[in-house]
């Protein structure tokens, strides 16, 4: 692998004009794309997925140099997601391409209805640093499969990963129906400008917001794929061994860098030391007693995230936070330990921010309606775990509290499941990815209405008279 992580380029932002030339270009080309078969489209999604195949040990020399990601969980969390994408799309394009035929009111007997799912045309995808070849990708797969042109702006923070992003879209796509632009904000301030049909973004919510805004300006319609604290409960009922090791592998897979982490934990008071305790095990068992020299556990992304982490920790402690594991840090490499932290205030940072790291806050708990008050006083979580085995609980849970997904007895899962709408609610995002919830986010879905003769309307024209009127009322009773 390379060797040369955390070495950050001077960031050279793309033209203005030369992003205006190809949004033009594709604006002119977006019928031509739109109008292509269910057999086309597949195509071009096998040659991306042959492409992105041939560049796989690119692609983990790119994220190892960007900030030491191991290359089986590149395989795991960023090119197996968008190869299932992929096959998903080609397995099912064509009856989401047929849309849907609808039932036509008896009052307007003699039409038909159906909904075409048309491609909403040129399209901006922003993706984030956390998992750049998984979310630029991926909803470029529905945007794809729905017709689209598409733009990808991914993030400057991995310009390893950006830089071989880049190669495969020019060995794949013609810059009228796919291009990417490298840059920072600047560039991404500048594609925002523009008239899209459609923004896709990835990111935190304070980024959506101003994504937004930007898109208010030409009525353009957002997915916005967001963030926040996702909480997790471990009940009295659960497997306490299997939850500690499911919950370390969601916490610590991308150093915690995930927007669907475990960001709090509940315990059940009377199994939090066994909590605990099975949790340093199983945290020893994925990184060593030293993670430090561990091939398997990376970094954080650069140096401000880092210090981002390591200050939400330092401000715990000082409030009276204790470590119960980890806690340590090496600033040359960039490097926080797998923490596990107990007694943290609720007014911390590592409480009222999203950590986006290696620390995870834990706290015992008695009353599970406390629980939900607490999850419920903040603000809509991505998504909501629950460990227990006792269906009361699970039921009670999800039925009191909201999130943009759910897992049970597990984490982070529901994302790998193409079947499963993808996205958050409110402060977590708007809209859905993934499979055909990801076909549709790029797609208008057109009403169409089709007469095939006389209709009752045609009875109820000006002027009107009591006859009509007597018809409109059994209309009104009956219809």
């Amino acid at each position: 692998m390379g060797s040369t992580p955390f070495i950050e380029p001077d960031q050279v932002e793309t033209p203005a004009s030369e992003m205006l030339r190809v949004f033009n270009v594709q604006q002119q080309n977006q019928f031509n794309i739109g109008n292509t078969t269910a057999k086309q489209r597949i195509a071009k999604l096998e040659k991306l997925h042959t492409t992105l195949l041939k560049y796989r040990p690119q692609i983990k020399e790119a994220l190892f140099n960007d900030y030491r990601k191991h290359p089986s969980e590149v395989d795991l969390t960023e090119i197996y997601p968008v190869t299932s994408e992929i096959k998903d799309a080609k397995r099912n394009l064509r009856s989401w391409m047929r849309g849907e035929r609808v039932k036509t009111p008896l009052a307007m007997l003699g039409s038909s209805s159906r909904i075409k799912y048309e491609p909403k045309g040129v399209v901006l995808i922003i993706s984030p640093w956390n998992f750049p070849i998984n979310l630029t990708f991926g909803p470029l797969v529905s945007a794809i499969a729905a017709g689209n042109a598409v733009i990808l702006k991914p993030s400057e923070i991995t310009p390893h990963a950006t830089a071989t992003m880049k190669q495969i879209v020019k060995e794949v796509f013609e810059e009228d129906e796919v291009a990417l632009f490298e840059g920072g904000v600047g560039t991404s301030t500048e594609l925002l400008k523009l008239p899209f049909n459609h923004i896709f973004f990835t990111g935190a919510p304070s980024i959506g917001k101003i994504v937004m805004k930007a898109a208010a300006e030409h009525l353009t319609s957002v997915t916005l794929e967001l963030g926040g604290k996702s909480p997790t409960i471990v009940d009295e009922t659960a497997d306490i061994d299997l939850a500690a090791k499911r919950i370390a592998w969601g916490k610590y897979v991308n150093n915690g860098q995930v927007c669907i982490a475990p960001d709090y934990l509940f315990v059940h008071k009377s199994k939090k030391t066994e909590f605990i305790a099975s949790f340093k095990k199983h945290v020893e068992n994925f990184y060593t007693q030293d993670p430090l020299q561990e091939a398997s556990y990376n970094r954080m992304v650069n140096q401000h995230h880092f210090e981002r982490v390591k200050g939400y920790v330092d401000d715990a402690l000082e409030k009276g936070a204790k470590v119960e594991a980890g806690g340590k840090f090496n600033k040359n490499q960039n490097f926080i330990a797998p923490t596990l932290m107990t007694d943290v205030p609720r007014d911390s940072r590592l409480m009222t921010e999203e950590i986006f790291g290696p620390i995870l806050p834990v706290y015992g708990f008695t009353d599970i309606e406390k629980v939900i008050d607490e999850i419920n006083s903040r603000e809509k979580p991505l998504a909501l775990y629950i460990y227990s085995k006792k269906k009361g609980n699970i039921d009670h849970i999800i039925a009191n509290t909201r999130a943009g997904g759910t897992c049970i007895n597990h984490n982070a899962a529901h994302f790998f499941n193409t079947n499963l709408p993808f996205g958050g609610s409110n402060n977590s995002g708007i809209g859905k990815a993934h499979g055909r919830e990801g076909f549709k986010s790029f797609s208008n879905p057109r009403g169409i209405f089709k007469q095939h003769m006389t209709n009752a309307l045609d009875l109820l024209t000006p002027p009107y008279n009591d006859f009509k009127q007597k018809l409109i009322d059994l209309t009104l009773k009956w219809f």
